[in-house]
């Protein structure tokens, strides 16, 4: 007895699904975003972009909502899980601000298009993935370092003019922010040569810096 051929489900076209296909897109999707913002991307240039057709965009996601969902949660959620989620148990505040700043420029150098994202999408009223990006904001993270930071400071360790509460935005601003205006300011005189290396070490310098408590016995001018 002959076999009867497999019934097809309706809705979607008789494309083989290839993960390799879908990578592609979200890669093009990303580095789109970056470069011109998510309100300017279109489907089309998203499928030119990863070198398939416009129908295979809309085989992996039926809709742009789908295919933003798709972005967050595969691509812009794993810069997140990739400085935040490894544990970083009983260091104290400045090692762990440390360790933070090293692994956003570790995280942007294998994902450069966050920090463009971050700022223009995210950071910035308005932004097409902002609500969708609250939801892997690392909280617990963030509290953790917080603490310490307060715990530290009631030790003596960190200057008590430090706002724990706010150390999370002053990494940000340290090192996401210059990554993602770079073609700004290196168009300023003496600007351009600076490397990836140069901005870390000065985030790295400037944030641990400022938790070192004051040197006892400084001269002190009247």
């Amino acid at each position: 007895m002959a076999t009867k051929p497999a019934k097809r489900t309706s809705g979607r076209p008789a494309v083989s699904a290839d993960p390799v296909a879908r990578e592609a897109l979200l890669d093009a999707a990303v580095r789109l975003f970056a470069e011109q913002g998510v309100a300017a991307t279109s489907s089309v240039g998203i499928a030119r972009e990863a070198g398939l057709t416009p129908a295979m965009i809309h085989y992996y996601s039926r809709n742009r909502e789908q295919l933003l969902d798709a972005v967050v949660n595969e691509r812009l959620a794993h810069f997140v899980a990739h400085v935040f989620d490894a544990p970083m148990p009983g260091i104290a505040a400045t090692t762990m601000v440390a360790t933070i700043v090293r692994r956003l420029f570790e995280a942007a150098k294998l994902m450069p298009w966050m920090p463009p994202i971050w700022i223009r999408e995210i950071v910035s009223e308005g932004g097409a993935l902002r609500e969708r990006m609250l939801g892997h904001f690392p909280v617990a993270a963030v509290t953790v370092l917080a603490e310490r930071i307060a715990h530290d400071q009631r030790e003596g360790k960190i200057p008590a003019g430090i706002e724990p509460r706010l150390a999370f935005l002053s990494i940000a601003g340290a090192t996401m922010l210059p990554l993602s205006v770079r073609s700004l300011w290196s168009r300023m005189p003496g600007l351009a040569t600076l490397t990836d290396v140069q901005l870390e070490q000065h985030a790295l310098t400037l944030l641990t810096a400022g938790l070192a408590p004051a040197t006892t016995g400084r001269h002190q001018s009247s």
